[in-house]
């Protein structure tokens, strides 16, 4: 058995918390978490893997245990969260890594593979977006917010972060809820009540346009570069469709493509399979 050990590193000014497992020496997979969690919802992935794997499992700025800093010195951006992301991979000593991207996950990871991508050895994207026909219905309210930014249309979206939206997000789509442990969503909902952590997660939904428009860059990167690409997604996910997994074939034709009768947070009710096929893709794409 491993141990994972919890560990803060001072980044550049900013305390940023993460997991880690697996010897040093393994070939290393950094989690990114997505919106509203944190590092917590790798709790049962990293033991079914670190076996193999260095893995480095970092909380967001503003996430988890992970700095809340104000926003009067931080701006809660996709570029910034990625800026801290990758000067993290530089300070805890991480050379070349393969990524497991996970919604707000994928666009900070898939923005350090852009600024490093000699540093990139695979990617495992589980419901991580990079592709517009990904995006579903559920989006129209944000996209209004993107195109008028006003106090109306950012009210509109604080429902999300009550605690029970964020249950709603780890049940839906899943055939039996039981089987969805609510210490992650109580724990997110904890995180969410945290003074100013509320402004600061609608910052990063109006920036969220960001990450769209940078999808072609993406894309191309994509093309150009040819990661070793896996993509494991919960394809009842009421935000980021089947078809954004489907998409990543048209740039990697090579990429393997794999759905779990789940929903958004395919962890809590899939890791096991999710741990199989991520070996078995990792021991054929990424030399030890």
């Amino acid at each position: 058995m491993t141990v994972t050990a919890y560990r803060t590193v001072d980044v550049d000014g900013l305390d940023v918390f993460y997991r880690e497992a697996g010897r040093p020496d393994s070939p290393t997979l950094l989690l990114l978490h997505g919106f509203p969690t944190s590092s917590h919802m790798f709790r049962e992935l990293i033991p079914l893997l670190s076996d193999r794997f260095h893995i480095v499992a970092p909380d967001l700025p503003g996430f988890g245990q992970t700095a809340l800093p104000s926003r009067d010195h931080f701006s809660y951006a996709f570029d910034n969260l990625a800026k801290v992301i990758r000067r993290f991979t530089e300070v805890v000593g991480l050379g070349r890594f393969a990524m497991y991207i996970f919604d707000y996950g994928a666009p900070v990871g898939l923005r350090v593979a852009l600024a490093q991508p000699e540093r990139i050895s695979a990617i495992i994207s589980q419901n991580g977006n990079a592709y517009e026909e990904g995006l579903s219905e559920g989006w129209a309210p944000f996209q209004r917010y993107w195109r008028e930014p006003t106090p109306a249309h950012r009210e509109a979206l604080r429902d999300l972060l009550t605690p029970k939206s964020v249950r709603w997000q780890y049940t839906h789509g899943v055939s039996d809820p039981s089987l969805v442990s609510p210490d992650g969503s109580a724990l997110d909902s904890y995180y969410l009540a945290r003074p100013g952590a509320d402004e600061a997660q609608l910052d990063l939904f109006l920036d969220y346009a960001s990450n769209v428009a940078l999808y072609p860059e993406i894309q191309a990167y994509l093309r150009k570069e040819r990661p070793p690409l896996l993509a494991v997604w919960g394809r009842n996910d009421p935000f980021f469709l089947p078809a954004g997994a489907e998409a990543y074939k048209r740039d990697l034709p090579s990429a393997e493509v794999r759905f779990f009768d789940t929903g958004h947070f395919a962890l809590e009710t899939h890791a096991g399979p999710i741990a199989d096929a991520i070996g078995r893709f990792m021991a054929r794409c990424v030399a030890p």
